[in-house]
């Protein structure tokens, strides 16, 4: 378990999603400043929306960002539920490369897992930033429980993505899913948890108490980060 864990606790979304997008906005800057690119991982859900509204009117040469989901689900690309099409809808129009990661979608969900590895490979690695949410099943990107929860956490350390099936599949969004793997997010030079609610920062506490035998995928997670993690948390 990283030894540095720090809570950043704000009054009210806004108020979270000013200082998160400042944040991301310097770790995006200080990528371009030092090898004249940056590469992100972004996640999808309603929490981060306003965050992203505001990153989007930072002065960023864009042409010079590129940006994945942490995970995606396996649908096709406009589809209400495609996480890459509300991130497209934001950033596209300033310049910035939104990569899918699952180019069309299948009923094969390993392949999707396979091809969505391949297009990672392709990518300047380790990611410049890894901003994850935290569902209050604990899953985080779409780590979740079901038959490929061992192998999207202690799976080869350089594979960067591959498919899962959770199980249950949720109610808001059953279908199979693509997702960064473990390792693929712990080795992000940044990594930035943003989450609203008092259940889900019960069910984060709970997680990292509990370590690398957590019950929550993001308690195995984070037992396994290395790098300094900043959790960002708002009321409401």
């Amino acid at each position: 378990m990283s030894e540095e864990i720090e809570w950043w606790d704000y009054d009210d979304a806004e108020e979270m999603a000013d200082a998160v997008s400042g944040d991301i906005a310097f770790i995006i800057e200080s990528a371009i400043d030092a090898r004249g690119a940056a590469v992100i991982a972004l996640s999808g859900g309603k929490t981060p929306i306003p965050i992203y509204e505001r990153l989007a009117k930072a002065k960023i040469d864009w042409k010079r960002v590129t940006i994945v989901p942490t995970d995606e689900r396996i649908v096709p690309l406009g589809d209400p539920l495609s996480n890459v099409t509300m991130i497209a809808k934001t950033f596209l129009p300033k310049g910035a490369r939104v990569m899918p990661i699952v180019p069309a979608a299948t009923a094969d969900y390993k392949a999707a897992g396979r091809s969505a590895d391949a297009l990672m490979q392709d990518l300047h690695w380790p990611l410049d930033l890894c901003l994850l949410g935290v569902g209050a099943d604990g899953h985080t990107a779409s780590i979740f429980p079901g038959p490929d929860f061992d192998e999207a956490l202690a799976g080869p350390n350089e594979r960067r993505a591959l498919g899962v099936m959770p199980e249950p599949l949720p109610k808001e969004a059953p279908v199979a899913r693509v997702t960064l793997s473990r390792a693929a997010i712990v080795s992000a030079r940044a990594l930035i948890i943003a989450v609203t609610g008092d259940t889900k920062k019960k069910v984060i506490e709970q997680a990292i108490k509990q370590g690398p035998s957590s019950a929550y995928p993001i308690g195995r997670v984070l037992a396994d980060a290395e790098l300094p993690v900043d959790i960002h948390w708002a009321a409401a």
